[in-house]
């Protein structure tokens, strides 16, 4: 099964942003931002998209799967 990698946590922490504040852009929960940091979570097309940009980047530049 393939592995959820991600540079969330770096991006984030790049920009000074929390997780909550992360969680309040997208309308998600705190623990959601937590587990797709840690790859336990494989976001919706619509959340990726989301998360990308807030941090103006391509989806594929933040989420990726390592076979």
């Amino acid at each position: 099964m393939p592995k959820l990698i991600t540079n969330l946590r770096q991006l984030r922490l790049e920009r000074g942003m929390s997780q909550e504040e992360l969680a309040d852009l997208v309308d998600i929960r705190r623990e959601t931002i937590l587990r797709l940091e840690k790859g336990m979570y494989n976001p919706s097309l619509k959340l990726a998209m989301d998360v990308a940009k807030v941090f103006g980047v391509a989806v594929e530049e933040l989420f990726r799967f390592d076979e």
